[in-house]
């Protein structure tokens, strides 16, 4: 039986970074003040470590390898799987789905001023920062009580579901717990200036995480333009 792989396409082949921080960027044309996101690449930047085809793997991706490290870092099928694609040792691995892989093979370098430009739309996902445990109010944007003396409801949850029917609480409710620290996308970001010298692109807003978390950034999905409809 044929394993069928399900994924959404990517709309280009992506890249990995590292975040540095927020800062703000002055328009040159206009002179206004914008708040971008600067992006830098580690060492060794972005390879493509594999290309699976529909033949091989049931389905059409790019591997791409990213920050490059020492080789005890690593373990030997890494070191062995990395070789293979005459790759150097490379700390993270992605795969990009995409509808054709013609133009890529193991070894090669992707560099981000080659796929992107300056004015492009980017999706950038990675993980938010954690939070740690939340009630209602911090974690959903719930409503507080009144904070008068005497109101014995001030930020509790309050009432969660009937007593006799259901009897029960429902699954999804919206209830304190964990927040952050989940793999979070942020579509359709403008690419504000690439600079080639310093090896580092400012983004137009804010992008998930901390400085230094992990980004993964494609070229933004459309739907019907750039990926199919189904």
């Amino acid at each position: 039986m044929a394993m069928a792989v399900r994924a959404s396409y990517e709309a280009g082949v992506g890249v990995m970074a590292t975040k540095v921080g927020m800062m703000t960027y002055f328009d040159p044309e206009t002179g206004k003040p914008v708040p971008v996101t600067v992006v830098g690449f580690r060492e060794g930047g972005n390879v493509v470590t594999q290309v699976k085809t529909a033949a091989t793997d049931g389905y059409d991706a790019v591997q791409v390898g990213y920050h490059g490290v020492r080789e005890d870092k690593l373990t030997r099928p890494e070191l062995g799987h990395l070789g293979k694609a005459g790759a150097p040792p490379l700390r993270h691995l992605q795969e990009f789905r995409l509808t054709a892989v013609d133009a890529f093979e193991p070894g090669q370098p992707l560099d981000f001023a080659d796929l992107f430009k300056e004015g492009d739309l980017i999706d950038v996902s990675g993980n938010s920062i954690g939070k740690g445990f939340q009630g209602g109010i911090k974690r959903h944007n719930f409503k507080r009580g009144l904070m008068t003396h005497g109101s014995k409801s001030h930020r509790q949850l309050g009432s969660i579901g009937a007593g006799t029917t259901p009897g029960r609480v429902y699954k999804g409710k919206k209830m304190p717990g964990r927040m952050g620290g989940t793999k979070t996308k942020i579509r359709k970001l403008k690419i504000v200036k690439i600079d080639n010298n310093l090896r580092v692109l400012m983004i137009k807003g804010a992008v998930p995480g901390k400085p230094g978390n992990l980004l993964r950034i494609t070229p933004a999905k459309i739907v019907g333009k750039n990926i199919p409809k189904n």
